[in-house]
């Protein structure tokens, strides 16, 4: 029996790992990562180390190598049971041996191993990765290195086979042992506007006036305490492009990395339609689970994760269209629905909603999430109101596979909009609800505001179909293009479209180009947009365009390593091992046969600590239960080793947590700068629901929302008054009572005060301000350039009447 001997601090004890140190390499819309973790063994008897780290999900590892005193080791990928078979026998016959494989309950995150690793020995492990980088609304290409893995809630069936809750020692930042440096290298033609970062960085160098290239690294001296996130902003960001990268000259010319492959990036210039008298159902699935007490930040007085979901929550009510269905569920270990089925949005059951999202706590425990999803499924579609769900969650949900493969089930019938709230949400669970529904996904840290992505969500739930989606090319004779992405069904406003494709068959010898072009549908009106391109494929040693294919065919067919079947499994493995990069069903591992002699006796485990996180606080806490687990990664506790033979698999080796059980998480976050301008005091007879700092905009904003009414108007009372900045007095004194009835006098003026003075907050306020001026229409209010002087007046605006103009 394995017994642990009790956790080490990584302070007077020798901890395996001494550094971390990140390679990034930006071109264009893709990054190129290599990461280096180098230990060193200072003990006297041989180790055995797990190192667990987060990577996004949309990662494309396709190599592992080591650099064992100054001679290099790669390692090869190999299906995983051959690989784990290889491991363990390399481990029983003395020599060296390395492992890395995704987890078995999440694509995104890690596990290398390292086995025998000899005293006095030090060794370099070097993993390299590829992914397309998200495009934010403002532009900016995002980049995140995740520094930080949080515990994730799991059923305990699945602990042995899983690391996500090792228990490893926890230590103040400035007591961790080992470092983290970073290195990158940006580079576009489209041109480098500026780069942001959440972390202090070197100077940036920015290579000629175009600004071309920029070169940096991560200033001395940074902690574990927050994921590296990097903002990157092109000139032409929106511009479409076509990349062709040559393939692999060994492999047959018609292969997946053989023929030259092509990445096509659109971003369509959809038109804006009218949506306020769209219906659907809307089902709303918000984490309850304790870890949501969180703050959002590691700032001083930042909102509560929980506080954050329920404001949102209430601007997406007070959002929804006349007419359209609705409900809400609360999850955790249980589950709670506001209403047995989903009820039509009116005044009545909009305010009954907002007075229960009021009581919302973080108090469900864990977080298992498809139960209701089930019942959701389960309820009898209602005619002429497509499903919406609207998923928000920290990322600690049970059985993640099995969640996805739910959704996509049943995705012909409904599209899920995913919510990824804090640092460590799993991305594997975020994106992948998103893709196989046909959705999108946001993650909200730090200083982002929650409201403002959920509310970009809404409005694409609410958008017009898109039909008739295809792809054409214009090739030179004898040259084809064979599509490699799944077919695409779906495209919002405002998002960007990546299509991946073989091109097999004779390419021209002298310059020569081809063309690509979009073609869709909207209310019956055909649009196309073209790219033409170079046919003369540029050589890339990462292959990265051939490797994003192959991770996005992957990524249609694997649901993870007992759910996928066994013909999606055959697929995913095929693909896999051509083109190198890792699956569910594959592993990498490397052998060191070449020692003078083979090591002998028994490994002993140490664990590697994790940092202390509380809300930015680096202090140790004053009990071992106030200590709230932040995983960067771990290996095993320090053991009394058995013989091979009789020892437990290296998985159950792992800690575990009791069945229900759920930590919470701090954390300090990405940070953005918000600008904060004077208004109103709070009102006293509003119930206070908001956590903003008073006479912030965010909560005058949030105070105007409150007293909206489901259709989009407000009553004339002394509430509104104070949120506007007047008197009900004065109000009443400049209300046109022979022109306008109180409750369209009171609707004008929050409609002009949000335009006046809520510009910077205005996605999120846009969609009830356009029922607002729908109401004012139908309600045959007229005259609005005459009233507008009057109004102006009293609200000391100077606002334009056109603002009440309803498009066509």
């Amino acid at each position: 029996m394995v017994r642990s001997s009790g956790l080490l601090t990584g302070v007077k004890d020798p901890v395996a790992l001494k550094s971390i140190a990140v390679t990034l390499s930006i071109n264009d819309f893709v990054a190129g990562v290599s990461a280096t973790l180098n230990y060193e063994n200072e003990e006297k008897v041989p180790l055995e180390a797990f190192f667990v780290f987060p990577m996004d999900e949309d990662s494309a590892v396709y190599s592992f190598e080591a650099l064992v005193d100054g001679r290099k080791i790669v390692a090869e990928l190999q299906d995983k049971y051959q690989a784990h078979k290889r491991y363990e026998e390399a481990l029983a016959g003395g020599y060296q041996a390395y492992l890395l494989e995704e987890d078995k309950c999440s694509r995104d995150v890690f596990r290398c191993n390292v086995g025998n690793l000899q005293p006095g020995s030090k060794v370099a492990l070097t993993l390299k990765y590829v992914q397309e980088l998200p495009l934010e609304d403002d532009g900016a290409l995002r980049y995140v290195l995740p520094a930080i893995l949080n515990p994730r809630y799991h059923l305990s069936d699945q602990s042995e086979e899983s690391c996500l809750d090792l228990k490893t020692p926890i230590v103040p930042l400035e007591d961790l042992p080992y470092t983290l440096s970073m290195v990158a290298t940006i580079s576009s033609q489209l041109g480098i506007r500026t780069i942001q970062s959440n972390c202090a960085l070197s100077s940036i160098n920015y290579n000629g006036e175009s600004r071309t290239s920029a070169q940096f690294s991560l200033a001395e001296g940074h902690k574990f305490d927050r994921d590296v996130e990097l903002l990157i902003f092109y000139r032409k960001v929106h511009s479409p492009s076509v990349a062709v990268e040559m393939g692999m000259p060994e492999r047959e010319s018609d292969s997946l990395m053989g023929a030259p492959s092509a990445m096509v990036s659109f971003y369509p210039n959809i038109p804006e339609v009218e949506t306020s008298t769209k219906c659907g159902e809307f089902v709303f699935l918000m984490d309850r689970s304790r870890s949501m007490k969180s703050p959002m930040s590691g700032q001083n007085r930042s909102q509560l994760r929980i506080d954050a979901a329920k404001e949102t929550l209430i601007l997406l009510l007070k959002s929804l269209p006349m007419g359209c269905y609705f409900n809400i569920y609360g999850f955790g270990s249980t589950h709670e629905a506001f209403f047995p089925m989903s009820v039509k949005y009116t005044q009545e059951t909009m305010e009954k909603a907002v007075e229960k999202v009021k009581l919302m706590l973080a108090d469900l425990g864990g977080t298992e999430i498809l139960t209701p999803l089930r019942k959701v499924f389960r309820k009898p579609p209602i005619p002429g109101h497509p499903l919406q769900i609207f998923v928000f969650t920290d990322g600690e949900v049970a059985e993640t596979f099995n969640v996805i493969r739910e959704v996509k089930f049943h995705s012909k019938r409904h599209r899920c909009f995913s919510f990824g709230i804090g640092e460590g949400a799993s991305t594997s669970l975020i994106k992948s609800l998103a893709r196989v529904s046909g959705g999108t996904a946001e993650f909200i840290t730090g200083n982002d505001r929650m409201q403002s992505k959920a509310l970009r969500s809404l409005r694409r739930s609410l958008q017009s179909v898109v039909e008739d989606i295809s792809l054409s090319w214009s090739l030179p004779p004898n040259l084809f293009a064979h599509m490699l992405s799944p077919e695409q069904t779906v495209i919002f406003r405002g998002q960007r479209l990546i299509i991946y494709s073989l091109l097999v068959g004779q390419i021209p010898q002298e310059e020569a180009t081809g063309e690509v072009c979009l073609q869709y549908t909207l209310h019956g009106k055909s649009y196309e947009e073209k790219v033409t391109f170079s046919l003369q494929p540029k050589p890339d040693d990462n292959l990265t365009i051939h490797r994003l294919a192959a991770k996005s065919m992957i990524q249609a067919k694997d649901f993870g390593f007992r759910e996928t079947t066994m013909i999606f499994k055959r697929d995913v493995l095929d693909i896999s091992l051509e083109s190198g990069v890792m699956s569910s069903f594959t592993a990498f591992v490397a052998i060191n046969k070449e020692l003078n002699e083979p090591v002998q006796g028994p490994l002993l485990h140490r664990d590697i600590p994790r940092p202390i996180l509380l809300g930015g606080s680096s202090a140790r806490p004053r009990n071992s239960s106030d200590v709230l687990p932040m995983v960067l990664p771990c290996s095993g506790a320090p053991v009394s080793q058995p013989p091979r033979n009789m020892q437990m698999s290296y998985c159950a080796i792992m800690a575990r947590m009791p069945e229900g059980s759920h930590q919470e998480r701090y954390y300090n976050q990405r940070m953005k700068c918000v600008i904060h301008t004077d208004s109103p005091p709070d009102l006293p007879n509003i119930r206070k629901l908001h956590t903003y700092e008073k006479g912030s905009m965010e909560h005058t904003v949030a105070q105007l929302i409150l007293l909206q009414n489901a259709n989009g108007s407000w009553d004339m009372n002394e509430d509104l008054a104070k949120v506007l900045g007047t008197s009900f007095e004065d109000m009443k004194a400049a209300h046109p009572t022979e022109v306008l009835e109180p409750s369209a006098w009171a609707t004008m003026l929050a409609v002009i005060w949000l335009h006046a003075n809520g510009k910077d907050l205005k996605c999120e306020w846009e969609l009830l301000e356009r029922k607002a001026v729908v109401w004012l229409h139908n309600n045959a209010v007229r005259g609005f350039t005459n009233l507008m002087r009057t109004a102006n007046k009293l609200l000391k605006t100077s606002v334009s009447s056109s603002i009440f103009t309803l498009k066509d």
